[in-house]
């Protein structure tokens, strides 16, 4: 399906975020689909994965997780990410990162959602959060804050059960949760789903085999094709079963 990408700018709190959306070309209106970039930010391999998504009849927004500290991107980046400049990239990162506290994840995602749902191409109904590394902390995030309106969720190769059972407890979406073997023993993620059976969230949770940290990203030495491909098959009737979109 022909997609379009159109660059834009959302109201915030803090000013103005810059973001971009990805929808299919033939016009109508589409489920709404937020999706958190990784740590590295909005770059070329952001847009084909939403560009992909699009593809398959979702209206897919992509906003700078650190526009307050400028456009995307925020930092410069080579086109691959590989291991001999992540440290050096990482340490332009983390102060990011770190300045991006809960109370700002919240905000954004209210004003990411209240966006989202009112553009001309995204139709009425329940939309979907989907993240990646730090995004998909951040999806979680945003699907507890927004129990009624965020029907799926999804975080892949992300630290998602950072804030403790009391986060999955507000969780009323359909999750799934595709972890890398780098990130998450047999021994944790029995753990990790032992909470989300305890909180009553309807999830599927799996260690994806043979991953490092990362594995979706193409332009990064952690990419895995299959797993990739893994992710979409996870990623698509989940959407499709929660949206309406089958």
């Amino acid at each position: 399906m022909p997609t379009k990408i159109k660059s834009l700018q959302i109201p915030t709190t803090d000013g103005q975020a810059d973001a971009f959306a990805a929808f299919p070309g033939h016009g109508g209106r589409h489920p709404g689909v937020l999706m958190y970039a990784d740590g590295f930010g909005i770059r070329p391999v952001l847009r084909e994965m939403a560009r992909e998504l699009a593809g398959h009849g979702y209206y897919v927004l992509v906003p700078n997780l650190f526009y307050r500290h400028g456009p995307a991107p925020v930092i410069e980046l080579p086109e691959h990410i590989g291991e001999e400049v992540r440290p050096a990239v990482f340490a332009q990162l983390m102060p990011l990162i770190e300045a991006h506290t809960a109370e700002r994840v919240l905000s954004d995602a209210d004003a990411y959602l209240r966006f989202l749902t009112t553009q001309p191409e995204v139709g009425a109904g329940p939309v979907a959060v989907t993240g990646y590394c730090i995004g998909g902390l951040l999806a979680m995030r945003t699907a507890a804050a927004h129990p009624g309106q965020v029907a799926a969720v999804a975080g892949f190769h992300g630290p998602v059960g950072a804030d403790g059972p009391d986060l999955f407890s507000r969780i009323t979406a359909q999750a799934h949760l595709g972890h890398a073997e780098t990130d998450l023993t047999p021994e944790a993620l029995g753990e990790l789903n032992q909470a989300l059976d305890a909180a009553g969230v309807d999830y599927t949770s799996e260690i994806y085999p043979g991953t490092v940290h990362g594995f979706t990203m193409s332009d990064t030495d952690a990419f895995n094709p299959s797993a990739l491909q893994r992710h979409w098959d996870r990623l698509l009737p989940l959407l499709d079963r929660t949206l309406g979109n089958g």
